[in-house]
Parts: structure tokens; sequence; C-alpha cells
């Protein structure tokens, strides 16, 4: 059992922790190593200190309350590991201007002397994907119109963005005891969500829209839960608006209904993202995702594991990187174990159980793994038995270390210590009898 502590020796840790996220926000660059990886390990473990403890309901709402004060704090920081704002405000003025983002590379605007309000040399010069098309969905592309519409401050859009994260932040953590309660799990579990130094930073902090899925998939949960297909539809097809992730979570469904009540959710559902979806829908939207995701599975590559050792036969065997091939092979192979996860996975599990199955399966066939990928992984294990993202969340966000004042380069160690730990662990929670001393649910809830 979870040991019981007073309420005195928890603002102490509160305290402590504050203190630490305004160091993170405010003082810290990705590049000074050392001096991030001691703050996070700190915040990291005075969170789990929080969440293996025994609270009662007052020190719970306590606890949730300091979640979302801790995303205050950053209100007025600027995103310090990483810099999409730049993008994020690109595609926003472009909107404003009622150019379509999709349209043309960022390098079409410089390189053509093609005026638009707003787009600058500065401003172009600090983006990370110059020569890409944007890959972010219609829900994504709204928010950065209006976080770039009322002001030439990016300081201010990424507050204004921030503003938003927080809401869906707050929504997602009260929606979430909400499917606890109705799952008859215990409430603290949020707490594992809510604390997470990862889905703090990452989310609120450096500006990651995988805040808005989240809040987006959750509330789906909670009416699917219920029963209620319209509502579960409207959501789903936001989350997709917010990031196209949650396509590969709608097989899973099938299992849990009625085949004419999933053909109707599928209906309502694709509708609804067709409706989302319109304000850009022409050849050019369709070309330029094309290519952004083509590009994701055959140019880029970070913190992977499947990949990487593809990667080192390919080397071996044809004496270059084989990224373009292999890339394509890994997504055909993770659309494969995305179908059969969804289709043979016990019934009586929630839907939490597949879908973060089905996610965790498709990050490591991915070729590029960021340290936010993993939220969503941590929410939905606060609906299940399984604790590995927990542990992932910790170690994924030493990647950075391969950030310097010269550029970046990769430290594989750690690396393969991440994906041997975190892979070992999974197994031993899937197929052992291990429990961690936090409260476990039923299985058949």
């Amino acid at each position: 059992m979870p040991e019981k502590v007073s309420l005195n020796k928890l603002w102490p840790v509160v305290a402590l922790s504050a203190i630490l996220y305004f160091y993170f926000a405010y003082f810290l660059e990705r590049t000074q190593t050392f001096d991030i990886s001691i703050v996070y390990a700190a915040l990291f473990g005075l969170y789990l200190w929080t969440i293996n403890k025994e609270w009662k309901a007052k020190d719970l709402q306590i606890l949730i309350y300091s979640a979302i004060a801790f995303r205050v704090l950053l209100l007025a920081s600027f995103p310090n590991l990483s810099d999409d704002i730049y993008r994020f405000v690109w595609d926003g003025k472009l909107i404003d201007a009622g150019v379509n983002p999709f349209a043309y590379l960022p390098s079409h605007y410089i390189e053509n002397n093609v005026s638009v309000d707003g787009l600058t040399v500065e401003l172009y010069s600090k983006l990370n994907s110059p020569n890409y098309f944007t890959i972010y969905p219609p829900f994504a592309q709204f928010l950065f119109w209006m976080a770039a519409a009322p002001t030439n401050s990016i300081l201010i859009s990424a507050g204004i963005i921030r503003l938003f994260i927080i809401a869906a932040e707050v929504g997602t953590i009260l929606i979430g005891v909400k499917l606890l309660r109705q799952w008859k799990l215990p409430e603290t579990n949020i707490l594992i969500y809510a604390l997470n130094p990862l889905i703090i930073l990452e989310l609120t902090g450096n500006l990651h829209f995988e805040a808005f899925m989240i809040f987006f998939l959750v509330a789906a949960m909670y009416f699917f839960m219920q029963m209620k297909m319209l509502n579960t539809a409207g959501f789903l097809a936001l989350s997709v608006a917010a990031k196209l992730l949650p396509l590969m979570l709608l097989p899973a469904l099938l299992k849990k209904m009625k085949v004419k009540k999933a053909l109707i959710l599928y209906a309502l559902t694709g509708l609804f993202i067709i409706i989302l979806f319109t304000p850009f829908l022409n050849s050019e939207f369709i070309k330029g995702m094309r290519e952004s995701v083509g590009l994701y599975f055959q140019k880029f590559e970070f913190n992977a594991s499947i990949y990487y050792l593809v990667r080192e036969y390919g080397y071996w065997d044809r004496g270059y990187n084989i990224i373009e091939t292999a890339g394509k092979d890994l997504a055909l192979s993770s659309l494969l174990g995305i179908l059969i996860i969804s289709i043979f996975y016990p019934r009586k599990l929630s839907i939490a159980y597949p879908w973060l199955l089905v996610l965790t399966f498709h990050l490591l066939m991915s070729t590029t793994v960021h340290p936010w990928y993993i939220s969503s992984l941590v929410i939905l294990s606060i609906f299940t038995k399984y604790r590995y993202a927990v542990l992932w969340s910790f170690l994924i966000f030493f990647t950075y270390a391969g950030y310097t004042a010269n550029g970046f380069q990769e430290q594989l160690w750690i690396t393969v210590v991440e994906y041997v730990a975190v892979i070992g662990f999974m197994i031993y929670e899937i197929f052992g009898k291990y429990r961690w001393n936090l409260n476990y649910e039923n299985e058949n809830h």
C-alpha cells in the first residue's frame, strides 16, 4: 500500500517543484545539458515521491491545483527546448494574409521576394524546416492564426498559444478524473499525468499540440463510455484535426461495439474530419501533407529503436543509410501491428489498453521519437495497470544531451539505455507478475 503522509510534508515538495520549474523555464537553455539534466532529475524525483503516496481527497485537490499552478507559472516564458514556435507564427501570418500555408514552402516567399505582412527574413532564419511543407492540421492552424494575427511579438504569440494549452490541460485533468471514477480506478492516478515533469515542460512549456490532441481524445473516451456517438465522433475528429496520430486508434473501436454502431461512429467521425479540413482541402493541401508525412518516415531520424538496428544493418550490407526503403517498410509494419492489436486485444479490457499498445508499437517502429511524443502514452497509462510510460517519460528527456552551442549530435548510448530499460520494463509488466506500488485496477473494468 502507498505510504500515508501528512499535509505538512506536501507543501515543501510543491514549493521546491515550483522553484525548479521557474528556474528551468526562465533561466535554462537546451544546450546546458548538465543543468537541465540535474533539474529535470530533481523534478522527477519529487514527482515520483508524490505519486507514490496515499492522499486524501483534500490533498488530491491541492495537488491538482498545484499541477495547474506549475503550468501557469510558465505563462510568460519562451520555449527553451523547441523552436517550433517560429513555424507556428509563420503559418499563422500566412492564414492572416489569406494564404493557404500548405501552398508553398517557406523558402518560396524569401527566394521570390513574395511580400506577406509579418513574414520577415529574420523569422525565416529561425525556422527549423524552411524547405519542408507544414504538417500541422486545421485545428493547429486555427490557433496559429489566433496567436499570430493580433501581434508581431513572438513572445506574445507564444503566450496566447500557452493560454489555450493550459485550458486544454485543465480540461484533460478534469475529464480524466471523471473517467477514473467511471472505471472505478483510484482518482490519484490523475497525478501520474498532471504532475509529470515531461508533460508540464514539453506541452505547456514548449507549446506542443499533443495537449489538444490528448484533451480531445480523453473527451472522446469519456463520451464513448456513455455511448454518445455524436459527441465521441466530434471529439475524435477534433483530436485528428490537432494531430493526425489518432487516426491509427480508430480500428480498435470496432471491437467495443456492434458493427452497425461502429459504422455510424466511423461515418460521423469521417464527416466531422472532412468539415474541419475543408478550409484547407485542395490539391495543394493534399500534396503538401503527403510530402510532409513522407518526409517524416523517409527523411527524419531521431531517438529511434527498431529503425536504428535496421539502419546499422543497411550500413553493413549496402554501405549507406537505407532510410528511404526502411522507413516505408517500418511504416507498413506499424500499420500491420496496429491492425493486429486492434483485432486481437481482449474485448473485456477498456479501450485505453489497445490504444496504449497501438501507440507504443507505432513509436517503436518510428524513425523519429521526440520526447513529447510520449505524452499520449502517459495519459493512456493512467487508465491501465501499465506504468512503463512513466519510466519512458523520464529517460527520453535525456536525449536533449545532444544539443550543444555548435549544433546537435545524437548520443546513441543514451538511446540504447533508454530503450533497453523501457522495453525490458514493458515486457516485465505485460508478461510478468510485477506490480509497482501504485494502485492497479481490475483488468475487467
